[in-house]
């Protein structure tokens, strides 16, 4: 069975992305077509890549982590157009253990969180990972209450569905590569 890791791309304190990812597993895990894990990135204190310091320790159980994965869902939120500096740190510290997988993103900001999937769309694009093309977007004036109580429309649950649906097979076909 396919293993997906539920990355959380935000280590800010009062981040919403715990939520929607745990919302994102509930839904993922009721389908039975792979086995789900969420996979906090602030769980594994990063140093700034290139910069001394930090726990070496949380590199390697970082990378173990994502290489046990066959595909990706990224919850993602706009900062200032673009990811949180903390998943781009994230991403960049790996390399072989991105390449031929899939991903899916669903991100939350005031327009969706639109402006941060798109450029995480072209940095996995260069770390070989292939990206679904349904994206959840979720809005924080329509899915979040005050911007940190997360109550998402109901037709969000479909658009996770949709994502699934189509990360599903494509993780499936890129692991026939990897072996």
């Amino acid at each position: 069975m396919l293993k997906i890791g539920i990355i959380l791309g935000s280590t800010r304190e009062g981040r919403v992305s715990p939520q929607v990812g745990e919302w994102v597993k509930k839904i993922a895990d009721g389908r039975g077509d792979a086995t789900y894990e969420i996979i906090d990135i602030a769980k594994f204190k990063l140093p700034l890549l290139g910069e001394p310091g930090g726990d070496a320790s949380g590199v390697g159980e970082w990378s173990a982590s994502v290489a046990s994965c066959d595909g990706f869902v990224f919850i993602v939120s706009e900062y200032n157009h673009s990811i949180s500096g903390a998943l781009k740190n994230a991403l960049d510290f790996l390399r072989e253990e991105w390449n031929n997988k899939a991903a899916g993103i669903v991100s939350y900001g005031s327009v969706g969180g639109a402006r941060a999937a798109e450029h995480l769309r072209g940095i996995l694009g260069e770390l070989l990972v292939a990206d679904v093309r349904v994206h959840p977007a979720l809005s924080l004036f329509t899915d979040f209450e005050n911007g940190t109580v997360f109550k998402p429309k109901e037709v969000q649950n479909q658009s996770v569905n949709d994502m699934l649906d189509q990360l599903i097979p494509w993780s499936t076909a890129l692991k026939t590569i990897r072996k």
